[in-house]
């Protein structure tokens, strides 16, 4: 059964209604009571990513789900993503083995080499180093994810002779995933690795993905992987309210603050005009906005475009209304998912 879920960075835009961002504190509160809601609600995943920057509240995704772990019963927590290169794979170990602690066994990691480069110069990091340092972190990450006594020889990172990492996960196989906007090579050493692998489908058309997946699983295949475990998910941007037309009106200023804030930053982004994002929220965009039956009927296409195993709706990009972005969680929960469980049910 496909798992459905949601991603979050806890943005903290200003909103259309008073021209003022939420608080970084008051953000990072209701992403507990977000958390807390989704699990009630039946959904499989929640996963929150890792910024440091004014517009997102969350610089450590891993304390905000410890927080979520303690009141929640089902759901799983993860980051979205870990920002690998530029963290020590000792920590982020210890730190989500304590979450499955916390949760029973419901904690993983999501790596990625991240796309926001402000952690870099934070912490000490030469950008000439970007792919390097992600590669040798993320198999110094496996490698304690498996040995509970460290040896490991560092060229980026520090070595380790024979010291062990403690706490120890609850699940035997703790999950590491491994997240990529769609560049081929990264596809390709997920691959080879037999990780599980999340594409970020935030532009174009989500089908354009379906060849990088195709090799990602053939690759997977030649290296001898269990195909089983090679999973693929997706998580894209979107808006839930009961009117259509209702959410493609009310989510564009939240979207245009993300985007163009980004674009400051970003040669190759442009500023959002209101035609780019009516297309991008049309039936071939990438972002998943509008009434609960609308909304599931493209979650069903992009995970049978894709096979995915796991779908997030990243919920809310830019700041809504709190109350409004619960009523979205409530809507997907109880509404949309279980339309697109029971399409895949009936498979």
């Amino acid at each position: 059964m496909v798992e459905l879920g949601i991603s979050t960075f806890g943005e903290t835009t200003a909103l259309e209604s008073t021209g003022q961002p939420i608080s970084h504190d008051q953000r990072i509160r209701h992403l507990v009571e977000e958390i807390e809601l989704a699990d009630q609600l039946g959904l499989d995943i929640y996963a929150i990513g890792e910024h440091h920057r004014e517009d997102f509240a969350v610089s450590a995704p891993e304390i905000v789900l410890a927080a979520g772990a303690v009141n929640t019963k089902h759901i799983r927590l993860s980051s979205a993503v870990t920002i690998l290169s530029s963290i020590d794979p000792v920590r982020v170990y210890q730190q989500y083995a304590t979450i499955d602690a916390l949760s029973n066994g419901r904690a993983e990691i999501m790596a990625g080499r991240g796309s926001f480069i402000e952690s870099f110069p934070l912490f000490g990091y030469d950008l000439k180093d970007y792919e390097e340092l992600f590669n040798e972190k993320l198999d110094m990450l496996l490698r304690i994810k498996d040995n509970t006594m460290l040896r490991w020889h560092g060229q980026l990172t520090q070595s380790v002779d024979n010291r062990p990492v403690y706490p120890r996960a609850v699940q035997e196989d703790f999950p590491i995933w491994v997240a990529t906007g769609g560049n081929v090579d990264s596809t390709v050493r997920i691959a080879e690795q037999g990780l599980p692998i999340v594409y970020a489908t935030i532009g174009g058309n989500p089908k354009a993905f379906r060849q990088l997946v195709r090799i990602y699983k053939e690759i997977g295949r030649r290296h001898g992987h269990d195909l089983n475990k090679m999973k693929v998910a997706a998580h894209s941007w979107g808006w839930i309210e009961e009117d259509r037309q209702a959410a493609v009106d009310h989510y564009f200023f939240a979207t245009k603050q993300t985007v163009d804030n980004i674009a400051k930053d970003r040669p190759h982004w442009q500023e959002m005009t209101k035609e780019q994002y009516l297309q991008s929220v049309g039936p071939e965009g990438a972002i998943f906005v509008g009434d609960p039956q609308t909304v599931a009927q493209k979650i069903i296409k992009i995970i049978e475009d894709l096979e995915l195993d796991r779908f997030m709706l990243h919920l809310p990009i830019g700041s809504m209304p709190h109350e409004a972005t619960l009523n979205a969680i409530r809507l997907y929960g109880q509404e949309v998912a279980p339309i697109v469980r029971k399409h895949f049910e009936a498979k």
